[in-house]
């Protein structure tokens, strides 16, 4: 058993400030920790939940039993949060892959256990990572490690990763990882992560569209807020928290980045900023929880009117 503790979570209760009578949504229910949190602060608010892994529908089966009038689970990819009906109070976004897939072998999103090569967040669409590295597209996988794995040699392994199609390498978690480590070999001096860690990120990232499906669901979860509604979204990946702070200065009517030349007049306000920078876990959250380190939290309240 995993052991899940939901992120920033204080933070995240203090910017949705839960209330009786008022309706949420968690986009990402993942073990369900914001959502038994948000419950228990509005014990009589109502919350719909949702996740595109099979195996958060089991997870929210207890959470479920003990609030059955206030909680609702739907076992959907949050790129489709316009299927769930209602509007929201206050909206929640955890995204990027949960300690139970890390922590489950046999789902192969991490190198620390010998696995079949899978890190599909819905094992029932979709490319395996195995399938995509033995045949997808040169530049896909580029896109891949170079682009979202952030990968300085990049070239050297996907160069690697060509060379060992048909071998057997690229289908099992463990050789998949030695694989990259002998391509881009950890240099000398204090140990650091894992040479694969970057390559393996990226993979993740390419097989499960994520970037693509926050694209999809940041105007859909915003469109879901009423007036005066807060989204809030937690990232872990420097190109994801890129996205959502530009699509909240969008919609917020500030310049989504230094080349933004329109004048004020070209931009409409749909909303108030709520963290003009990004919110972080503090040094004892850190501490508590290491993988909360990459955490970053943005949020805006849409306007009354």
């Amino acid at each position: 058993m995993t052991n899940h503790v939901p992120v920033l979570l204080e933070e995240c209760l203090t910017l949705l400030a839960p209330q009786d009578g008022r309706a949420y949504l968690d986009c990402t229910f993942g073990g369900g920790g914001h959502t038994a949190a948000i419950l228990a602060r509005a014990p009589r608010c109502t919350i719909d939940a949702m996740d595109r892994d099979p195996a958060a529908a089991d997870r929210s089966a207890a959470l479920l039993a003990a609030h059955p009038d206030s909680l609702r689970f739907h076992s959907e990819n949050f790129r489709h949060l316009d299927r769930v009906p209602g509007r929201f109070d206050g909206v929640l976004m955890d995204i990027g892959v949960s300690s139970y897939q890390l922590d489950v072998p046999e789902r192969g999103f991490s190198f620390r256990f010998d696995a079949p090569n899978d890190m599909r967040m819905d094992t029932r669409v979709g490319r395996s990572a195995a399938a995509f590295l033995e045949r997808g597209d040169r530049a896909e996988i580029e896109r891949a490690v170079r682009d979202y794995g952030e990968e300085p040699r990049w070239f050297r392994v996907v160069n690697a990763i060509i060379a060992a199609r048909g071998t057997g390498r690229l289908a099992r978690t463990s050789t998949f990882a030695e694989l990259v480590a002998e391509a881009a070999p950890p240099a000398p001096g204090p140990r650091g992560p894992h040479p694969a860690t970057r390559t393996f990120q990226g993979v993740r990232i390419a097989v499960n569209d994520e970037l693509g499906a926050l694209a999809d669901a940041l105007p859909l979860a915003f469109g879901k807020l009423t007036p005066g509604g807060v989204l809030a979204v937690i990232s872990f990946h420097s190109l994801e928290d890129r996205m959502v702070k530009r699509y909240m200065n969008e919609v917020a009517g500030r310049p989504v980045d230094r080349d933004d030349a329109r004048n004020q007049d070209d931009r409409v306000k749909q909303a108030d900023l709520l963290t003009r920078k990004a919110v972080q876990p503090s040094d004892a959250e850190q501490e508590r929880n290491p993988r909360s380190r990459s955490a970053r939290l943005r949020a805006v309240r849409r306007l009354a009117a």
